[in-house]
């Protein structure tokens, strides 16, 4: 029994199709209210989850330390999801300007940062944590967030490039 090129690529085509619109779905197309399983089985278990300051579970699927994409969701008692949201954004990090963070409420807002370093002369040291984003979008780009070494809480933060991607960190340039 022989099969012509046009059922060959019919069946292929049949196959390939739904891997293809699967691989397109976006995480925030996910739509509120859907089963946290669900959304697991769909695009895998979230790498960090943690308690918010509204006392509900919080999913986070992120890509640093190398990435520069994180999406997060709030889990509701009956273990479905508010929204799925992208939380490295502008709009995101400027909720640091509000109130007072700690580094346990950064950590279950943004998830784990990429980096972790410390600033300063001994006396008055820093930890700094450092989240790979696409500022606007578009540039390469560190938020840097700085915490006071005795309270733990969030003193400043600023967004810079991110020495990752200079021109001569690059081997094939």
């Amino acid at each position: 029994m022989s099969t012509t090129l046009h059922q060959v690529l019919a069946r292929t085509a049949a196959i390939v199709a739904p891997l293809a619109l699967a691989a397109c779905a976006s995480m925030t197309d996910v739509p509120p209210g859907t089963p946290l399983e669900q959304v697991r089985a769909q695009h895998g278990a979230p790498n960090y989850s943690c308690t918010n300051r509204d006392g509900k579970q919080r999913v986070i699927w992120t890509m640093q330390p190398m990435g520069q994409y994180a999406w997060a969701a709030n889990v509701d008692e009956a273990g479905n999801i508010d929204r799925i949201e992208p939380i490295l954004t502008n709009a995101s990090f400027r909720k640091l300007g509000e109130g007072s963070w700690t580094q346990e409420q950064v950590h279950c807002e943004f998830g784990p940062p990429a980096e972790i370093s410390p600033v300063g002369l001994p006396s008055v040291r820093q930890e700094v944590w450092s989240y790979r984003y696409k500022e606007s979008g578009a540039w390469n780009s560190l938020m840097h967030i700085y915490f006071d070494p005795y309270t733990g809480k969030v003193t400043r933060f600023h967004s810079g490039p991110d020495p990752m991607y200079d021109r001569e960190n690059f081997w094939f340039f």
